[in-house]
């Protein structure tokens, strides 16, 4: 029977993916864990353990006590956020990562996902239907990490066997939990702003393009990923994976077809940069070719199910 923990599960994709798991194969076999004392609302039906991922110790402890088969490592600070905390950005990024593989690799675990990201590339990289192999040149302290955990995941892999899966996300965009300090939040805060009727002030240019995703589809691209034969995982560095690309221009038009007296106004800050070194779309074809990835979601169903779901009260 799988045991299931998932580490950092109070964060924007963990909520979602613990509910997920949670749901295809029983609250029993799903250990949410976080820094945080408590769970959030949405992850009180299940078992739930504080755990700090730096703390080794008490992370094999919890190995133990569950007879763990596969963690999913969620723990780590986002763009923005580790742009300010780099010193701690690259340990727990790092670290943790570390913890996790070398538990596999003594045999304590059987299974490995670990969350890459399109900040992996850089200025130099092909912006347009950005390629699975090509420059990486990241420029932010989170690109950096997630470079260096992409390379250490296949070292693992092809020296100790390890069984690392790996997904380069890209903005995901969800209703069931708060902006989280990444450069593509912008497309969940507008929607706050949006169902409040509150004016809304982007941090990006209105022109500036990014591949984005519905949360929905990177929770089932997460799972197909981890449930499909070891053998149709050809990369074992990380996958790129496609849902759509839009602006802050182009999303605001599509929220006042149903929000007409919506306003916005831009302001861009540091988070421009960092947007400006990023892909404007991805090429998604070896997912698609090796186990299947196909994206259910387009901008328009993506701002329905958004304006429907979000509950401004949990922000204003």
């Amino acid at each position: 029977m799988k045991k299931i923990l998932i580490v950092g599960a109070s964060g924007q994709i963990g909520t979602e993916l613990v509910l997920e798991l949670r749901r295809r194969f029983g609250e029993e076999n799903v250990i949410a864990s976080d820094v945080k004392d408590e769970p959030s609302d949405l992850l009180r039906n299940g078992i739930y353990e504080k755990l700090d991922i730096l703390d080794n110790e008490a992370y094999l402890s919890l190995l133990e006590k569950y007879k763990v088969t596969e963690v999913y490592l969620l723990a780590a600070l986002l763009s923005a956020t580790a742009e300010k905390h780099p010193d701690f950005a690259w340990k727990l990024n790092m670290e943790g990562l570390f913890n996790v593989l070398n538990s596999a690799k003594e045999g304590k675990i059987q299974k490995v996902f670990w969350p890459s990201s399109i900040a992996v590339f850089g200025p130099n990289t092909p912006r347009e239907n950005t390629p699975q192999y090509c420059v990486m040149d990241p420029s932010t302290v989170y690109g950096l990490s997630k470079l260096a955990g992409e390379r250490w995941c296949e070292y693992y892999f092809k020296k100790h066997g390890v069984d690392v899966r790996s997904i380069r996300y890209p903005g995901l965009i969800s209703y069931g939990s708060l902006p989280g300090g990444g450069t593509t939040d912008y497309a969940v805060d507008i929607f706050y702003h949006a169902k409040a009727g509150k004016d809304y002030t982007c941090f990006l240019k209105k022109d500036t393009e990014l591949p984005m995703m519905f949360m929905s589809d990177a929770i089932k691209a997460t799972i197909d990923l981890m449930e499909v034969p070891k053998e149709k995982v050809i990369i074992r560095s990380s996958y790129n994976i496609a849902g759509m690309s839009f602006t802050p221009e182009k999303i605001y038009a599509q929220i006042i077809k149903s929000v007409p007296n919506f306003k916005i106004s831009y302001s861009p800050d540091f988070r421009q940069e960092i947007a400006d070194s990023w892909p404007k779309s991805i090429d998604d074809s070896e997912a698609r070719n090796h186990w299947g990835w196909s994206p259910e979601h387009d901008l328009k169903s993506l701002t329905n199910n958004m304006l429907e779901g979000v509950d401004p009260s949990k922000l204003f």
